[in-house]
């Protein structure tokens, strides 16, 4: 009687652990997918101030239309960007079509003049920060849900109900690692 006893507890605490475990891992998960989220907020909001911005160079720079078919591009192919992977490919991309933008518009006195430009370019520069943040969040808890199925016991359950690491959200150009240029 005491060894069945003995047993059901012991039976018990694999369960409420197990449990515990299986919780943690959801809740991981879960997370990674709202910080996702807030990444995709941010780089959606960079993504609109994006066509404004062109339209406020273009005035001033009608010859310079190479650049701005390249942000437009750019700009597309992150808006229908599906994949974390894809996201951050099509990110880099942008960033460096954003410098060139920079560039052209450096030429230009009366347009680093001109108020609607320097909004934008205010607007874009605290939402680049916004981005960086996001980004850093959602790899740090992209990080944390991944080493949960990798250290044991939880790599047990993690396995047997089909959790999937998650990617994270790199930058792997070298002409996208530095900041986008929003200041003259």
């Amino acid at each position: 009687m005491g060894a069945l006893v003995l047993l059901l507890i012991i039976i018990a605490a694999i369960a409420i652990m197990a449990i515990g475990m299986y919780n943690s891992l959801i809740t991981l998960r879960n997370r990674c997918d709202n910080a996702w989220s807030q990444v995709d907020v941010q780089l959606r909001r960079r993504y609109d101030l994006i066509p404004n911005l062109v339209e406020t160079v273009k005035g001033y720079a009608k010859h310079e239309s190479g650049v701005f078919e390249r942000v437009t591009q750019a700009r597309a192919a992150a808006v229908n960007a599906q994949t974390v992977k894809d996201q951050g490919q099509a990110d880099n991309v942008l960033t460096g079509a954003l410098k060139s933008l920079f560039a052209v518009a450096e030429a230009y006195p009366d347009l680093k003049a001109n108020q609607n430009f320097l909004m934008l370019q205010e607007e874009l520069a605290g939402t680049e920060s916004k981005v960086a943040y996001a980004r850093q969040f959602y790899n740090d808890v992209v990080m944390k849900f991944n080493m949960k199925q990798q250290v044991f016991p939880s790599n047990i359950l993690a396995s047997m109900f089909g959790f999937k690491t998650k990617e994270y959200f790199q930058i792997e150009e070298e002409v996208a690692k530095g900041p986008v240029k929003v200041s003259f």
